[in-house]
């Protein structure tokens, strides 16, 4: 059976996001990489090319042959005496003396070289490939056939390269290639982790929310349903007691309505789909109004008020104030005894004092985030009142008064205008 919730698989969701991201990505740099490797090899095969043919062709024109052939100018150049290193061969046209370049920049086998010509003469085209020195140097060779003017081939110029410094710088390059994909694949998925993070975060919150949501509407009407079904299936089996008992299911189904409106504010609240309607009140009105519509079943509630005015959505505030009182007077007494509740308001802050056991303050975040309390209450009313104090920048606080009791300040911005 699988126990995950919606928002587990979503973000598992999110590693599959990730994963898909970075293999496409992996893809697309594997080819690109290839695609360069295969460029930087073409481009050191076409310098080597460029190398030997700019020898063979120079050879070429230095050669003289009348039906004898003339090396007089090829002994005196340069060429003779730099790599790359070329040979005069005779192939299988009439035989003269092979001429070799003074500079052996590696050693080949005269036979191979005289192969090659042979190849060239009677083809009568260019020849050319990788062949091995005799040291087992991997080379380039180019065998050109030489033409009279007659247009007929009587000879080639053979030349040599060694392709260690191209294989090197090719190899270098191929490693940085490889170093630089890897190092894009991981920086890509990376951030591909932390977009599909960014993304489903919302999601991934909204749905954790409306799973904890309804935990806890369950959690908190289960007590009220069960007593409400007590209390009329007492009135159904002592029908002479339903008039006793029909006040109490009243205020039960009241108090079961008080928090299903908290549990959709606190809903909106945390969907943002709630507006604030801010605009200019006076605080202390609000309270005194909140404490005279307020029943207080028993509870002698006081207000102390001096004028002071913020910017807030009136009707959210009510509700926030309404909860604070309510949670007051309702676990804000002791044993036996009626609640005594004292609201102050002044400078934007608003305090309500109860003289009843208190709250362990070292447990009141968590009241507030996880809708427990020390005195029994669901705590989602007070949730309710602090995240009101947020979304107006303001604060919550809770601490125990000396004399005994809890006091919650509920404490906004002042208004400048």
């Amino acid at each position: 059976m699988n126990t995950q919730s919606s928002a587990d698989r979503l973000r598992r969701l999110r590693w599959t996001l990730t994963a898909l991201f970075t293999v496409m990505n992996t893809l697309g740099l594997v080819v690109f990489a290839w695609l360069l490797i295969s460029a930087d090899s073409d481009q050191g095969e076409d310098r080597i090319d460029a190398e030997l043919s700019k020898v063979t062709a120079s050879v070429s024109r230095l050669v003289a042959f009348d039906g004898t052939i003339d090396l007089g100018l090829v002994n005196t150049d340069v060429l003779n005496d730099r790599c790359p290193q070329f040979a005069i061969l005779p192939g299988s046209a009439p035989a003269f003396p092979a001429h070799l370049s003074r500079a052996i920049c590696v050693p080949m086998s005269e036979q191979l070289l005289n192969g090659l010509a042979t190849e060239a003469v009677r083809g009568g085209k260019l020849v050319q490939g990788h062949q091995k020195g005799t040291d087992g140097a991997m080379v380039k060779v180019r065998a050109e056939p030489l033409r009279d003017g007659d247009g007929k081939v009587f000879a080639a110029v053979v030349a040599v390269l060694p392709t260690a410094t191209e294989d090197d710088a090719h190899t270098r390059f191929t490693l940085l290639v490889i170093g630089g994909t890897v190092l894009l694949v991981a920086v890509l998925g990376f951030a591909g982790h932390l977009l599909s993070g960014r993304s489903i975060r919302p999601a991934a919150a909204a749905l954790q929310q409306q799973e904890v949501l309804l935990a806890e509407t369950a959690h908190d009407l289960r007590t009220p349903v069960a007593a409400l079904r007590a209390l009329a299936e007492t009135a159904m089996a002592n029908p002479a007691q339903s008039a006793e008992l029909l006040p109490r299911t009243v205020r039960l189904a009241a108090r079961m309505g008080g928090i299903i409106d908290d549990l959709l504010v606190r809903a909106r609240l945390a969907a943002g789909v709630e507006q604030l309607n801010i605009q200019p009140i006076w605080l202390d009105q609000l309270v005194v109004g909140v404490v005279e519509d307020t029943a207080t079943e028993g509870a002698e509630v006081t207000v102390t008020a001096a004028p002071t005015k913020i910017d807030a959505d009136p009707t959210l505030l009510q509700r926030a104030i309404g909860n604070l009182l309510d949670n007051a007077m309702r676990y804000g007494r002791q044993p036996g005894a009626k609640a005594f509740v004292h609201l102050t308001v002044a400078g934007g802050t608003v305090t309500v004092a109860d003289h009843g056991p208190g709250i362990d303050t070292t447990m009141a975040g968590e009241a507030f985030d996880r809708f427990a309390s020390t005195g029994g209450s669901s705590g989602l009313g007070l949730s309710i009142v602090r995240w009101v104090a947020q979304s107006h920048g303001g604060t919550l606080a809770v601490y125990n008064a000396d004399e005994g009791g809890a006091i919650f300040e509920l404490r906004f911005p002042v208004s400048t205008s």
